[in-house]
């Protein structure tokens, strides 16, 4: 212990994580905190999974299902490469912003708060919020789709309707949080074990998909804008907010091997969730390419594929689940809409008090939130209908793309900073990277 670096106090001590200790980040954060064993264990990696899993929801949501039905009607496997350069760099930043948490005991946008001045610090929360709006975009289309699906509501009264999925949330999440995720979850991985089925049953030929995922190309007017939406709704700036925040529900031993395996064990479960996600997006990406360029698909299956939504895209499920497959389809994108609107709340609530040290009530700033989403939202619904909302969504991917670098930076400056981070400052590589 005497070996400790002296210029990280942090480092050491987790008595000035809050500003504000009796007034928690997320209600019941801090009384709910997980103590992890002050012993080195492989069963201690149970105590550390959760937030990888968490933070993986984002990378398959009806965003992300959106693009890839798109990249693959368009465009067969030829940006898949887009997914795996987007899922090691996913990696490589959601392992940063979890050590970020775990050694300083703070957070991205408490890190944000004290280091920059008062208007750069302002002008951070302005983009990170718009993000969060951004993001919350694909989630209210994505759920009046479902509810278009499975009630037959007119996709702008669903849009509507999301408005109140504020106060269901608020009513399931006194059954715990955990319970809610783990039942949502399980639903969308329902769906993505659909897409596994009928992956085996549209045969796609394995060398063209091994050559889109490591063979980098952008052929088409459009492959460029949609190589630019796949990597916005793979990699979200308020993930890095929400990861970082996430990891401090554990209460770990405040030690150089207790931090050492916090970070390890962080890495092994962010690694497996998000491969899980890697999956499920290839294997979307891999039965819209195989079906909808496919030289027997019938004349309404083919028009479907030129203007192929989350909408339209339940008929790709058709040899697997026949009739059912809207039903089932509608019940994966509503969770995936659901679960989303969860890790966004966190998010926002995280960045809030991180970036202003206010706090609100998770369903007041669910609500505002959605309600900000709703109003582009809806007026695209009425005006364009089903297909103007789907663009909309590939264009809140590509807004979210762009203002990525605004949470980026920070986060490798301040993971660079051996100040902070002591002996678990970012590598050379990381840094050239």
């Amino acid at each position: 212990m005497a070996a400790l670096p002296t210029q990280q106090p942090q480092f050491m001590s987790n008595g000035d994580r809050r500003t504000h200790p009796k007034d928690p980040l997320i209600e019941n954060i801090e009384y709910d905190q997980i103590v992890v064993p002050d012993k080195k264990s492989w069963k201690n990696l149970f105590a550390y999974m959760g937030p990888g899993f968490l933070v993986s929801i984002a990378y398959i949501d009806p965003g992300n299902f959106q693009t890839d039905l798109q990249a693959g009607a368009q465009y067969k496997y030829g940006l898949l490469w887009i997914i795996l350069l987007a899922s090691c760099a996913a990696l490589v930043i959601q392992s940063l912003a979890a050590n970020l948490g775990v050694v300083t005991g703070k957070h991205l946008a408490e890190h944000c708060r004290l280091e920059y001045p008062k208007v750069p610090n302002f002008i951070l929360w302005i983009i990170a919020e718009i993000a969060i709006v951004a993001c919350d975009i694909p989630e209210v289309i994505g759920t009046a789709f479902a509810l278009n699906m499975l009630f037959k509501i007119p996709l702008w009264l669903g849009v509507l309707i999301t408005g109140l999925s504020t106060l269901v949330l608020l009513l399931l999440q006194q059954y715990g949080v955990r319970k809610l995720e783990i039942l949502i979850t399980f639903l969308v991985l329902t769906i993505a074990g659909c897409f596994f089925a009928e992956l085996a049953y549209a045969k796609p030929v394995a060398s063209e998909v091994l050559q889109g995922l490591f063979v980098p190309q952008l052929k088409g007017s459009g492959a460029t804008k949609l190589a630019i939406s796949l990597l916005g709704a793979m990699v979200m700036p308020h993930n890095l907010f929400l990861h970082s925040a996430l990891v401090l529900s554990r209460k770990i031993p405040r030690s150089v091997s207790g931090i050492r395996e916090a970070c390890a064990f962080y890495l092994i479960e962010s690694g497996f969730a998000l491969l899980v996600a890697f999956l499920i997006n290839i294997s979307v990406i891999s039965v819209s390419g195989a079906v909808c360029n496919s030289s027997n698909l019938d004349p309404k299956d083919l028009q479907s594929c030129k203007n192929l939504d989350l909408n339209e895209a339940s008929f790709l499920l058709r040899n697997v689940l026949g009739n059912w497959s809207s039903k089932l389809f509608a019940i994966a994108l509503l969770a995936s809409g659901q679960s989303s609107t969860i890790t966004g709340t966190y998010a926002g609530q995280y960045v809030m008090q991180g970036f202003l040290d206010l706090r609100l009530k998770p369903w007041v700033r669910n609500f505002v939130t959605r309600c900000l989403a709703i109003v582009p939202s809806l007026a695209v619904a009425i005006i364009g209908g089903s297909s103007g909302a789907g663009n909309l969504i590939i264009i809140a991917s590509m807004i979210l793309s762009f203002e990525l670098p605004f949470a980026l930076i920070p986060l490798l400056k301040f993971t660079s900073c051996k100040t902070k981070m002591g002996i678990y400052v970012n590598s050379i590589a990381v840094r050239i990277k």
